[in-house]
């Protein structure tokens, strides 16, 4: 149960901050013509991501329970790319980098395929 309560609340900070950091963005770019505030935390993100990521292999800074709270709590989120974006890059670092590439493809058609197909 504690699990659980850690992601929730993870989970609620990130999306609080999301929406917070990326109206910020999106209104001083002052366009709605791309998704700035969209890519912002979405970059944000993956560096956030890959620092600690980082942090915890080097120094094992992070408890099972952190790691819930932090990365698939509040990094899911604030953004569901930055895991994305970490998991192509381990698959780079393990020498997989077809799966990485397939698992870029496939989450780029796949995902653009289930939106329109979500929208029709």
């Amino acid at each position: 149960m504690i699990n659980i309560l850690l992601v929730g609340f993870g989970g609620f900070v990130g999306s609080v901050l999301r929406y917070t950091v990326s109206g910020y963005v999106q209104q001083s770019v002052g366009t709605l013509d791309f998704p700035y505030g969209t890519l912002a935390v979405n970059v944000l993100g993956c560096f956030i991501i890959g620092f600690l990521s980082q942090l915890a292999e080097s120094r094992g800074v992070f408890t099972s329970e952190s790691r819930l709270f932090v990365f698939t709590g509040f990094l899911g989120g604030f953004t569901t790319f930055s895991s994305f974006g970490n998991e192509t890059l381990n698959l780079v670092r393990d020498s997989q980098a077809m799966n990485a590439f397939a698992n870029v493809g496939a989450n780029l058609v796949i995902g653009l395929f289930a939106v329109w197909l979500g929208r029709t």
